[in-house]
């Protein structure tokens, strides 16, 4: 049987962004409501494997150094692999949007693996809270979930507008629980 995907972002998705956008001190870090509860009955009673895929600009330079990431991400794994949330894979992108880099999100550059008889994209889907996190879902063949609290409308570089991506949301709410029913929804299968 095909593995179905859950490629799930994390700023703004997982956790809150703030508004420079960089997950660089603790003080920042606000989980987003409910996500533990949901992601982790997601985990543990729906059939999706789990990878993360996040945008970082710049992560490495001197603007957003890796010594005030890494505590901070590590953390976060911790916590969501102590309420039985693992990640498969942890895929993250250190780019900024103008290199136009093929591993950046809209792009598919770094889930190749992914495009294999292995995984069933069709029945996959991409959480986020941009529109690139759609287009990602569209490039995939997947579905996409948008996290839509109305903080990150204008923010994306995108190269295709909102009505062009409509097909391709499944659903769009800000509430994990809303999430978790929907993916318990279409995870249900018949036989007769």
């Amino acid at each position: 049987m095909k593995k179905k995907v859950l490629f799930i972002d994390r700023d703004g998705t997982m956790i809150k962004e703030p508004a420079d956008e960089q997950i660089d001190a603790f003080d920042k870090l606000i989980f987003y409501p409910k996500v533990f509860t949901y992601l982790g009955k997601i985990a543990k009673e729906l059939d999706f494997e789990l990878a993360m895929i996040t945008n970082q600009d710049g992560l490495g330079t001197d603007i957003y150094p890796e010594d005030t990431f890494w505590p901070v991400h590590n953390f976060i794994m911790k916590s969501f692999e102590n309420e039985s949330v693992v990640f498969s894979d942890v895929f993250i992108d250190k780019t900024f949007p103008h290199e136009n880099a093929d591993t950046r999100k809209p792009k598919t550059g770094l889930l190749t693996k992914y495009f294999s008889e292995e995984y069933d994209l069709e029945n996959s889907f991409v959480i986020g809270d941009r529109l690139t996190d759609i287009e990602l879902a569209k490039n995939l063949g997947a579905k996409g979930i948008f996290i839509n609290d109305n903080t990150n409308l204008g923010t994306d570089e995108i190269s295709v507008k909102r009505s062009e991506l409509d097909a391709f949301i499944g659903l769009e709410s800000s509430d994990w629980e809303q999430i978790y029913e929907y993916l318990k929804l279409k995870n249900r299968t018949a036989e007769l």
